[in-house]
């Protein structure tokens, strides 16, 4: 079977190295899918298919699991915000978070019960490290 992504075509489980990441980024999250907030199985109810113990992973990027599919979307729009949060210093329990790097959250649809862990990885921020700059001067 062959696949697209973002207009490559490539095979299933194959991983395209077409990205250039030059930083090293300062968490790493997981998000593991812990329940369903209603009933005990995935088809007819969550339309991607998540399961108790599913696994995503991620630096800055979209999380992706052992096989390569990402997260939910709509998901994702809830997991940026506190990834963000993190990112910029701050501690979960201030938004509702079960510690400082975890937070339990329902999906938008109200099926996926996730939890959000961040791993410290000992990098310098982003953005008070000195990492970006303009491209073009105009600051």
């Amino acid at each position: 079977m062959v696949y697209s992504l973002q207009g490559l075509n490539r095979k299933k489980n194959e991983r395209v190295n077409s990205m250039k990441k030059w930083y090293d980024e300062e968490y790493e999250f997981s998000v593991e899918v812990t329940g369903f907030l209603h009933g005990d199985h995935t088809e007819r109810y969550c339309r991607n298919g998540e399961e108790p113990g599913d696994v995503y992973t991620c630096t800055y990027g979209c999380p992706v699991n052992r096989e390569g599919y990402g997260i939910c979307s709509k998901t994702m729009m809830m997991l940026y915000p506190l990834m963000e949060a993190v990112r910029s210093g701050g501690d979960l329990t201030r938004l509702g978070g079960d510690g400082k790097y975890t937070k339990t959250v329902v999906c938008p649809d109200g099926c996926v019960i996730f939890r959000l862990t961040a791993k410290p990885l000992g990098n310098e921020n982003f953005h008070t490290g000195g990492f970006w700059d303009y491209p073009d001067e105009t600051t």
